[in-house]
């Protein structure tokens, strides 16, 4: 299948659009990135040059001569790819290599500028096709300012936490929101709660941990906040058990829709939505946004991924396009998810084939599509805005090599912006704090026909 083939399937378009355009075409709103250089202009489409290349390469002369025009614009071309000022030579290696991506597209120019959501972004719907007030200036504003906040991290190796992808928008959207309280469940080391700090200095926290971040401390770095409430170790208690009458009342919250809720527990994340939207909490950020056919639990994005929203749907005929592109990018994205893996023996491929998984992959309760299919309308009927974070730098920039970007937004630093990652302070960050991106989305939700 061809990138133009599979167009209809990318990241969702740039202008909010209302529950009734989507309908008319099948589509899903969002907020989309345009794609920049650090000047702000937009950037040129690439493809053209490869046109103008494939023009010449069919012009008529004698075979003599064009078999050797075409040698020395071959040879033109790879030394102007690898020697062009501003494009350092370790930035066309790795799993990104310029040829190997070529590779992955038979070829085609194309795919070196349309890598990011060809195999679709399932993008949920709000019911009045509403999106957030923030944009892709904010964001790069905002990275200017975290990066120095994120050096001065006291739990710098944080393997099996957050990166500092999800730590910048988490970062970000608290210090957007301005909550009067915060709440999280799922805090292990720390770190989390460390960034909600960073964000709001004054702001209380109610913590949720089965296991209290001070026992970490006893092995090395972690971090415990003074200002904050913990339900944590013995005092644990779930999220949907806990009094919140009870519990707001005693921190003064008169307006429980000021409240944000961070969610890094692997749940089941239609769960949380219910117990979240009894208590009426509005402002929900989900850490672990995981894609269909990956992930230990039930997420929004796998319940939106649906043949009626764009970006939605997949195939799983074995020798079709879908497949041959999966296959190919596999081999270049760790957690890239081919059809053997994304589709079980009935071709159920919702959720983790077609099982609606929960706590931490114990609970794995098989559900048909119709059930599915319900819990995606049910879900729409809720929210208010949808958005995912995008990657913060593409992965010739970040070196990262997990996340597939075929079913990923546009990233806010984009591939080739070398110039703009150095002067955001990225470069003297490791490569392996970029590695942990997992779709982490922020919703805001109502109840239905409110």
């Amino acid at each position: 299948m061809s990138e133009r083939a599979l167009s209809s399937r990318r990241a969702p378009p740039s202008s909010p659009r209302s529950p009734k355009d989507d309908e008319a075409d099948g589509g899903g709103g969002g907020t989309p990135f345009a794609e920049t250089d650090g000047d702000g202009s937009k950037t040129r489409n690439r493809g053209s040059f490869g046109a103008r290349i494939s023009r010449l390469f069919s012009c008529r002369m004698r075979p003599r001569g064009r078999c050797c025009l075409s040698f020395t614009l071959l040879v033109i071309f790879f030394v102007a790819l690898f020697y062009l000022p501003g494009i350092r030579r370790d930035e066309c290696e790795g799993p990104y290599h310029f040829l190997a991506r070529m590779g992955v597209f038979g070829g085609s120019m194309d795919g070196i500028v349309s890598d990011f959501g060809i195999l679709g972004v399932p993008w949920c719907r709000s019911k009045h096709g509403k999106t957030v007030e923030w944009g892709p200036k904010d964001l790069l504003k905002g990275l200017e300012d975290f990066v120095p906040i994120y050096e001065t991290r006291p739990i710098k190796n944080n393997m099996y936490g957050m990166g500092f992808d999800h730590s910048f928008g988490l970062w970000f959207m608290a210090r957007w929101l301005k909550p009067v309280l915060m709440v999280e469940s799922g805090a292990f080391k720390g770190h989390s709660t460390w960034v909600l700090r960073q964000a709001m200095p004054e702001t209380p926290i109610i913590s949720l941990s089965p296991r209290h971040p001070e026992k970490y401390l006893k092995k090395g770095p972690a971090y415990v906040d003074g200002n904050c409430t913990y339900f944590a170790g013995k005092d644990f208690i779930d999220f949907g058990r806990i009094n919140w009458g009870k519990v707001l009342e005693k921190h003064g919250v008169l307006d429980v829709s000021q409240v944000l809720v961070f969610f890094d527990d692997h749940q089941n994340q239609l769960k949380r939505v219910n117990q979240a939207l009894k208590v009426g909490f509005q402002h929900l950020i989900f850490e672990d946004n995981y894609d269909t056919g990956t992930g230990d639990h039930y997420s929004l994005r796998q319940i939106c991924d649906q043949f009626y929203i764009r970006g939605g749907g997949h195939s799983c005929f074995r020798d079709g396009d879908e497949a041959r592109i999966r296959k190919r990018r596999r081999k270049m994205w760790e957690k890239a998810v081919d059809i053997e893996e994304l589709c079980g023996n009935r071709e159920h491929w919702w959720g983790v084939r077609g099982e609606m998984c929960d706590d931490f992959n114990h609970s794995n309760k098989a559900i048909s599509y119709v059930e599915h299919f319900k819990n995606s309308r049910f879900v729409e009927s809720l929210l208010d805005a949808y958005w995912e974070l995008p990657p913060v730098a593409g992965p010739s920039l970040t070196h990262q090599t997990r996340y597939d970007p075929a079913r990923t937004s546009s990233p806010i630093v984009e591939d080739g912006q070398y110039s703009l990652f150095k002067r955001l302070g990225l470069t003297g960050l490791d490569a392996s704090v970029f590695n942990g991106y997992t779709q982490m989305v922020y919703v805001k939700i109502s109840a239905p026909n409110s």
